[in-house]
Order: structure tokens, then sequence, then C-alpha cells
């Protein structure tokens, strides 16, 4: 797994400063005021890498990119690296070689922000740690718990039920009752059918005032000459008794003789 681990860079400062640091002789934090630092040690340029779960600081030469010195950092904040107590500009790291010497020498850069930004790419860094280490944690307790067998048995059933949807045998669904506050609409009933109110018959007096119009003689033997004659016949001939086909008048004198008690009118007709 270490072998397949690449190294990525999280922080690059092109001007930091380092110093020679006195020995601490008491518990009490470091103290930039207590450096030369007008009067760096050496002058070059920054980085912050991390392969894993281990970031390094870096100080290499401008030009060049030789590695001057280098320090691993296991935890963050802890011994490798240390902020002083009179600036937030100044740090206090732990440098290693391969040979498993170390000693602690002072960094310091010129402009606040780059400061920041160093703190907070190694902040960011061990808060990835640390969640990737929980979430392994919890991955590996997982594992350990017994697993719960959530499948169905041999012959095992289950039922369900829904509401109001269970019916008889052979009857249909009961419709859903709605509560005080909705409307319930039953269903029509099957095969019903609106009744239509009769109609009356008419009464005499309708039949009285009614006129019918004399029908339209199709024959080919009557013309317009025939219903002159008629015109010109007298008032008494039209009291004589005549054949459906050339009485064109028939239906007054049948109106007027269904009407009960109803004296004879004059026949107000012009002779010609």
């Amino acid at each position: 797994a270490a072998e397949l681990e690449y190294e990525s860079v999280l922080c690059v400062k092109p001007d930091v400063n380092v110093y020679r640091i006195p020995p601490r002789t008491s518990n009490r934090g470091y103290r930039a005021s207590d450096w030369k630092l007008d009067h760096p040690d050496w002058t070059g340029r920054l980085r912050v890498t991390s392969k894993g779960k281990t970031a390094y600081i870096k100080l290499e030469d401008k030009v060049s990119g030789e590695l001057f010195a280098q320090a691993p950092i296991d935890q963050y904040p802890g011994i490798a690296v240390e902020t002083v107590t009179d600036s937030s500009r100044y740090f206090v790291i732990r440098i290693q070689d391969g040979t498993g010497r170390s000693a602690f020498i002072g960094i310091g850069f010129t402009d606040r922000g780059d400061a920041f930004d160093f703190n907070v790419s190694l902040q960011d860094h061990f808060k990835w740690v640390k969640q990737e280490t929980e979430i392994s944690k919890e991955s590996q307790e997982a594992d350990t718990r017994p697993k719960l067998d959530l499948g169905f048995k041999e012959g095992q059933t289950i039922k369900l039920n829904i509401g109001n949807m269970t019916t008889k045998k052979g009857g249909a669904a009961k419709p859903r009752v709605s509560g005080s506050g909705g409307l319930s609409l039953l269903p029509p009933p099957p095969g019903g059918k609106i009744a239509v109110p009769p109609i009356p018959p008419p009464s005499s007096t309708a039949i009285a005032n009614h006129v019918t119009p004399p029908p339209v003689l199709k024959s080919s033997n009557v013309n317009s000459a025939d219903i002159l004659l008629d015109l010109d016949a007298p008032a008494s001939a039209s009291k004589a008794p005549v054949s459906a086909t050339t009485d064109l008048w028939g239906d007054f004198s049948t109106a007027s003789s269904a009407v009960p008690n109803q004296a004879p009118q004059q026949s107000s007709w012009v002779q010609f």
C-alpha cells in the first residue's frame, strides 16, 4: 500500500526565512523576538506535500530546487510544528535527516497571508486524515458485527392490510365514507332509468280553436279552374254533402259542429 501512495503538493510559498533558534530552557513557548529577525540564516522556497497520512515541509533552493531541509509531520498541532507566542508569521519546525537526527529551527514569512495559507494547508490535511481514520474504524466495526438475516424462511408468508381495500367473497367493494369535512358521492344504481312524465291529452276547446289547413290535393284532375268554380258556387251548396276530394272547406264545418251549445254563425263569405 505504501508503494501505491503518491505525493501531492498542498502549498507552495516562494519566500521563507530560516533562523537558528536558542534552545528552550523552560516550558513556556517560543518567542520570535529572541531571534535575529533582521539577519536570517537561510532564505529559499517552502513546499508542503503529503504522502499518505504524513505531511512534509520541504525547504528548497529558489533556483535549483535542491533540498535544504525536510520536516515530516505526523500530527498537527504537535511537536513537529509549533507557533510562537508573540507573532502569527513565525513557526518552529523539527527537521530530520535520513540518519534519524533532528533539530529545531525557526521559519518566518514576510507576508502574513503566506503564513495563513501555510497553517490552513496543514489543518486541512490532518482533518482529512481524521475523517479517513473514523471511516475505516466504522467499516471494521461493521464487519465484526453479526449480520442480520432478513430473508424469508421456507414456508414463511406475510399479510398486508391496505385501508378499506378488503372485499367479501362474491361482493363488490364498499364505497369509502369520507370524514365530516368532505363530501360523499354514491355511485348511480345499476340499470336505472329516468321516468318521462306523460303528455296530457289535448282538450276539446283546443281542438275547437284549432283550424286545420285544407289538404293539398295531388290529383292531376284538380286544377286551378276547379278551385275558382268552388268560390263561384252559392253558400247553400256548401251545406250539401260532398266527397273528400272536392270539398276543400269541410274541415271548417267539422270543427264548428264539434263545439257543443254554440249557435250557428252566418257565413261572412262574399259571393262572387
